[in-house]
């Protein structure tokens, strides 16, 4: 193979998972016009049609699916191949693809963003804010982070945060007006305010548990998202009940007064929020770094 045709592929690669060739580009660190003209020398070279292109998105035809899912695990053996080989040297290197949980995106990974880089400025994080639970291995990422209970089967798992409560709350105008619900049934005269798995598309029910006692509640309400800030916010502007995992957002409107809990005794403590990548022989050295990272090891040993 040319170094040429090599060059295509991975650009075809880097369209497919960025679903973009603008994404793609940046990846690349070359132009959105090159990387264009590369993808049709490759399509002409292989006369064939590769990419379904609209103004809005861009994805692979059958036959570039075909051609991806042959070529993807072949570039992910090299990549790991040549950051082993930085690693020996003690540079560590490469490109580290991360999907992850808005929410531990914005609390895990954001504040450590500058400690990471000066540690390991020749590590390119790629991080994926991505609440639908995709397969880090059909998209080629190197690890996710989820919540305890919903990790992926087979996958090694590295705990990040202690077990998280699940919380509700509503504002003190909501209550002052509809009163306080005393047990889990009350929830049927109340409105709630409910999340929608992104992924799934599913509803989210409410785990309550007291003492050995559990439910799952289905409620109703004026408001469903699948977006943080818009339940919180829905909360706040008093239209129900929030049920929803304890962040800072919520920390802090419950400390300001803004929000008020309710069924304390009812709120379970569910798993934590944990890194898990594929089971394989040999972690790479840029994964390590990034777990230690936001364990918040050491990164000058």
């Amino acid at each position: 193979m040319r170094g040429s045709d090599f060059a295509e592929l991975r650009a075809y690669a880097a369209i497919v998972e960025q679903e973009s060739f603008a994404r793609a580009a940046i990846r690349l660190g070359m132009s959105s016009s090159a990387l264009s003209q590369t993808i049709r020398t490759l399509e002409t070279r292989l006369g064939v049609r590769l990419l379904n292109r609209t103004t809005r998105s861009v994805a692979p035809t059958p036959a570039g699916s075909r051609l991806y899912d042959r070529i993807a695990p072949v570039m992910r053996e090299m990549d790991d191949a040549v950051a082993e080989a930085s690693a020996a040297t003690g540079r560590v290197s490469g490109v580290l693809r991360i999907n992850t949980l808005r929410m531990a995106a914005k609390k895990l990974i954001a504040p450590r963003l500058g400690r990471f880089h000066r540690a390991y400025p020749d590590v390119v994080l790629d991080i994926v804010a991505d609440d639908g639970l995709s397969d880090i291995v059909a998209g080629r990422f190197d690890a996710g982070i989820r919540v305890g209970e919903r990790l992926e089967k087979d996958m090694i798992a590295v705990r990040l945060t202690p077990d998280m409560p699940l919380l509700a709350v509503a504002s003190p105008e909501y209550l002052k007006r509809h009163g306080e619900p005393r047990t889990p049934a009350d929830l049927h005269q109340h409105a709630c305010i409910n999340w929608r798995f992104p992924g799934s598309g599913a509803v989210a029910r409410w785990p309550l548990r007291k003492k050995q006692k559990t439910l799952e509640m289905v409620v109703d309400g004026p408001l469903i998202s699948n977006q943080q800030d818009v339940v919180v916010e829905g909360a706040l502007q008093g239209l129900g009940i929030l049920y929803a995992y304890d962040d800072d957002q919520i920390s802090e409107a419950l400390a300001a007064g803004r929000l008020k809990r309710v069924l304390s005794d009812w709120s379970p403590t569910l798993p934590g929020l944990f890194l898990y990548y594929a089971n394989r022989n040999n972690q790479q050295p840029a994964l390590r770094a990034f777990i230690d990272c936001l364990l918040d090891r050491d990164l000058s040993k």
